[in-house]
């Protein structure tokens, strides 16, 4: 799924008819790319980001600041509203404001309201320009019908220490948000699905070099790109056996609809189950700090 970049009131609209077409379709769970709201940073490996005290990068910054959302913000509040009322689960990435920083956030919205919020631990490469380094506050699984889901943004979903934090927090479902990009997605989603002997969902959006805003300070260079599509999807769904239930879908925006039978990962964890009969925990230790870290603690007189 794409839309206007960095445009949060048309991707919000956009993110509700998609969440009334999924319910309609009978879905549980709706999954959207990473940063979705307001959009993923591109900018900063095209236009020379990491040049110290540029004045246009920081303009651009700035920028992308306004763009995002609060947790608590009215965004989050309609998505929370549009969950309860269709009995969704929504699984949507987007850029977090806190102060003056910016955080890759992927949030797990219930029919209840927000059940998950997760910070992306590492920022990758560029992206250190622009987020903030997450913490464990998000690692947990969450209940849906019968099964429980979990999440990761984009190559988190390569660090085995966070891949079996989910595992072992009772995943039947994993989803991988990510900006977009096929040719990631073709090998870590079946790779996470035979790993962890679960149903592996990729959610990869699309960016067209038309969608930039005209008022963004790096506007024309970004037009400049010979790329008309720097990120083209990736969606896709493989089962816990490692096939393909959906294979990556590329260049093309849409709603996929995937029925999972959570009796194919009990049947697949016969043989490779890693946290269980195949975790051995008297030799390899893992220990996950989920408390949610703060610039300062305020102890204050009553």
């Amino acid at each position: 799924m794409g839309g206007p970049w960095l445009d949060v009131p048309a991707r919000l609209a956009r993110a509700l008819a998609a969440a009334e077409l999924a319910a309609a379709e009978g879905a549980d769970v709706l999954a959207f790319p990473e940063t979705y709201l307001s959009g993923y940073p591109y900018w900063l490996s095209r236009t020379n980001g990491a040049t110290f005290g540029d004045p246009r990068q920081k303009e651009a910054y700035a920028y992308y600041l306004d763009t995002a959302v609060e947790v608590g913000g009215p965004e989050v509040r309609q998505l929370a509203a549009a969950a309860s009322d269709l009995r969704l689960t929504l699984v949507v990435g987007i850029t977090e404001r806190s102060y003056g920083s910016t955080y890759a956030t992927v949030l797990t919205i219930g029919p209840d309201g927000v059940a998950g919020h997760h910070r992306k631990l590492v920022p990758t490469y560029d992206e250190r320009l622009v987020w903030a380094p997450g913490d464990g506050a998000g690692l947990t699984t969450h209940p849906v019908g019968p099964g429980r889901i979990g999440s990761l943004n984009c190559w988190e979903n390569w660090m085995p220490q966070a891949r079996q934090a989910m595992y072992a927090a009772g995943e039947d479902v994993h989803i991988g948000v990510w900006p977009g990009s096929a040719r990631l997605t073709g090998d870590i989603t079946r790779f996470v699905a035979l790993e962890g002997r679960v149903f592996s969902v990729a959610a990869g959006g699309l960016l067209r070099r038309d969608e930039v805003p005209d008022d963004f300070p790096l506007a024309a260079e970004l037009r400049a790109d010979a790329d008309p599509m720097p990120f083209d999807g990736g969606s896709a769904v493989a089962g816990p056996d490692g096939e393909w239930v959906v294979p990556p879908v590329r260049g093309e925006e849409g709603l996929i609809v995937a029925a999972l039978d959570l009796r194919q990962v009990r049947a697949e964890r016969f043989t490779f189950d890693p946290a269980g009969h195949y975790s051995r925990p008297d030799v390899f230790g893992s220990t996950v700090d989920r408390r949610r870290r703060a610039a300062a603690t305020f102890v204050d007189d009553d």
